[in-house]
């Protein structure tokens, strides 16, 4: 049996159900490379993005990882003029988690969490569970209380 993460104990803390998922890391580098090889729809696979304000406030995003974030509407969503990506070096130390195993549940501070909008219409998704290697799949109302989050629109929309 896997080693549970701190993102396990915390849903289970919580008494959230969720369905663990683990793939080999080697195979996977994107989260469209980790969709594929868990063998899910990437409509359902969400990677954990952190931004920060001028302020030097932080917020953290959860979208489909074939989408990208709108900077404008995230800023919108956390009431900031401007939202930029956080550097990977600011990561671990901000976080707890690195890059390709951040996970929106358990950061080592409570931030503002948004997520995609569009994860109200999958009975189920997938985020990190907080390491590389390791997803974990369940309810999206589940994930939104674990968090203390909310939904928005706030991916980029493709022009055809």
């Amino acid at each position: 049996m896997e080693e549970k993460t701190n993102v396990m104990r915390i849903l289970e803390q919580k008494k959230i159900a969720y369905q663990p998922h683990s793939y080999v890391t080697t195979d996977a580098v994107s989260g469209t490379e980790v969709a594929a090889v868990l063998g899910q729809d990437p409509k359902r696979v969400f990677k954990t993005l952190v931004t920060v304000a001028k302020s030097g406030n932080h917020y953290v995003f959860v979208i489909p990882v074939e989408k990208e974030l709108d900077l404008k509407k995230a800023a919108a969503v956390s009431k900031n003029k401007k939202v930029e990506m956080t550097h990977m070096k600011e990561l671990l130390g901000l976080t707890g988690y690195i890059r390709g195993g951040c996970s929106p549940v358990g950061m080592k501070k409570q931030f503002v969490t948004v997520f995609d909008e569009s994860c109200l219409a999958q009975d189920t998704m997938l985020v990190s569970g907080g390491r590389i290697g390791t997803q974990i799949e369940c309810a999206p109302q589940d994930l939104i209380k674990a968090t203390r989050g909310k939904t928005a629109a706030i991916t980029q929309e493709h022009e055809a």
